[in-house]
């Protein structure tokens, strides 16, 4: 089994203000900073084996405070990078969501396409893609992904069968931890959108394994 930790990236300047996707140089402010260190201390006792991030400076530098504190390598992986949202990047979310386009797009995303960008069913194949294959190197391990709200949600929704049209639902805020315990037969979510301690008892996940070979 695999106990994987998908962790938004911490506060910056675009949130709320315009849609940053695949900009680079989008750094983590003031906020974000405490967030990430404050991040670090919440997992610090966890077995944490192995870091990846999104290529994506927010996200990278919400994961350095943990690698630190762990003595860990982040590891990149381009398939946990933001959604691609072609001409829609870098453009004010105010204007965007008085678009008759955006509301088309975010009431039916199972079907939505961002023009000269990504398609919504193709950010869940890649993402669920790049879970799977670090589920894979890691089979006994708790491993830390650090990534982006829409691809959390996508992941989420995936393994739980919900509908991809429904994913607005989940709400998944800066620096906080959505977890997924994957082994054999169904996936189970022990957390979401979790921004409190994080400590999993030894004889709780053995419960868990106990559960799922009945």
């Amino acid at each position: 089994m695999t106990l994987v930790l998908l962790i938004r990236h911490a506060a910056n300047d675009s949130m709320g203000r315009w849609l940053a996707g695949w900009t680079p140089g989008v750094h983590l402010n003031e906020e974000g900073r405490r967030q990430a260190e404050a991040l670090a201390e919440r997992l610090g006792s966890l077995p944490i084996r192995a870091i990846y991030s999104s290529p994506l400076e927010r996200a990278v530098e919400t994961a350095e405070p943990l690698a630190r504190r762990k003595g860990l390598q982040i590891q990149i992986m381009p398939e946990l990078g933001e959604v691609r949202y072609g001409q829609w990047t870098g453009k004010s979310l105010k204007r965007l969501r008085r678009q008759k386009a955006w509301q088309r797009l975010v009431s039916v995303i199972s079907r939505a396409r961002f023009q000269d960008g990504e398609a919504m069913v193709d950010l869940v194949a890649r993402a669920i893609k790049a879970v799977e294959t670090i589920v894979s190197r890691h089979p006994r391990d708790v491993v830390a992904l650090f990534t982006h709200a829409d691809l959390i949600r996508a992941v989420t929704a995936y393994y739980l069968g919900m509908p991809l049209d429904l994913y607005h639902r989940l709400m998944i805020a800066p620096a906080s931890v959505t977890v997924f315990w994957l082994a054999e037969g169904p996936p189970l979510l022990l957390r979401l959108n979790d921004t409190g301690p994080l400590r999993w008892p030894l004889e709780d996940l053995a419960h868990l394994s106990r559960r799922r070979k009945r």
